[in-house]
């Protein structure tokens, strides 16, 4: 068992927030295994597209919006939105307003599949710090998530670095909820993703949620993805219960899915509104925290005048906002 002061324990998003006893305590098994409702809701909070608003954004009334992303803007430490805006940019201030006129906040990611994440380019850990902080006060979020994938995750310097940072940001501001988001496959976690876990775990860092990002699994998984998401969850939640020492229903409070909504760019891959309605069912069953998706600007069928189908429609039969609506448990049936 690690030292109080080593663990960066995941918490649970409810009034149940804390690291486990080392034996586990008395609710080892999930609400959702003895009959019972889990206790917190499961939330929404799709991928949005920090500056560009979309008419899909609120369908199935998100609890939060994913704000994508912050990444380096090419001159060291200097954080920006897709690499190209400024991070005070008054036309993504002005998003955000609306965006939280319903009620709902707003996640900072940072990071993502495309550019420089700015552990990459940052010299220290206060320097990086600083610049997760300036991206969270321009969009006066209390929420920060780290989309962590590709060459960044396999660079050990920069794994350190963003936990450190990470840590210090924490201190600096005791509210802040921090989410890693990852890629699993229907295994469960690679071995970089748990390192990664571990490095945040030995700099101290809270760990809110994890999130997997149920996709791009491989041409050779050409099945149901809807199985794929339940699986890959699974065999997660089991890894997720060793790395931070939780017992089975804290675990799965620590866990969120964000599913690729239609026609992926991974041969065989199309996760269908079938698909989103069965990995809602099964986050409500388990008590997830929240459940997500790539992205609103996705949620509408294709009319064969997008540029980018994998980019601005879904590449499925559908109506606009169905997949909103399915993965927010508000689909017409309920």
């Amino acid at each position: 068992m690690k030292s109080v002061a080593g663990i960066g324990c995941l918490l649970v998003l409810a009034a149940t927030a804390g690291c486990s006893s080392p034996d586990g305590g008395s609710d080892a098994t999930a609400p959702a295994e003895q009959g019972a409702p889990p206790p917190t809701a499961t939330g929404y909070a799709p991928y949005v597209n920090a500056s560009s608003a979309d008419p899909n954004d609120t369908a199935g009334s998100p609890d939060v919006y994913n704000l994508a992303f912050v990444i380096s803007s090419g001159k060291g430490c200097t954080p920006s939105w897709h690499g190209v805006q400024a991070i005070d940019d008054k036309a993504v201030t002005a998003r955000i307003r609306k965006l939280t006129a319903s009620g709902a906040e707003v996640r900072v990611s940072f990071g993502g599949a495309d550019g420089k994440e700015l552990a990459t380019t940052c010299g220290s850990a206060k320097e990086l710090a600083q610049a997760y902080g300036k991206a969270l006060d321009a969009a006066g979020a209390q929420r920060a998530d780290f989309d962590i994938e590709g060459d960044e995750l396999t660079d050990p310097d920069s794994v350190a670095l963003r936990s450190e940072a990470i840590a210090l940001l924490q201190k600096e501001r005791p509210g802040l909820e921090v989410t890693y988001t990852v890629p699993v496959m229907p295994s469960g976690l690679d071995k970089d993703t748990v390192a990664l876990l571990h490095s945040a775990n030995d700099h101290g860092v809270q760990v809110g949620t994890v999130n997997i990002m149920t996709m791009n699994y491989g041409e050779s998984f050409d099945g149901d993805m809807g199985d794929y998401a339940v699986t890959a969850a699974k065999a997660a939640h089991k890894q997720l219960r060793g790395i931070f020492e939780l017992p089975e229903a804290k675990a799965w409070r620590g866990m969120a899915l964000t599913s690729m909504i239609g026609v992926n760019d991974v041969k065989g891959e199309t996760f269908t509104l079938e698909d989103a309605e069965q990995v809602r069912a099964f986050a409500e069953r388990r008590g997830i925290a929240w459940v997500s998706m790539w992205s609103t600007f996705r949620d509408r069928q294709c009319d064969g005048s997008a540029d980018d189908e994998l980019t601005e429609c879904s590449g499925v039969e559908q109506k606009d906002g169905a997949f909103g609506r399915a993965l927010a448990g508000r689909t017409a049936k309920n």
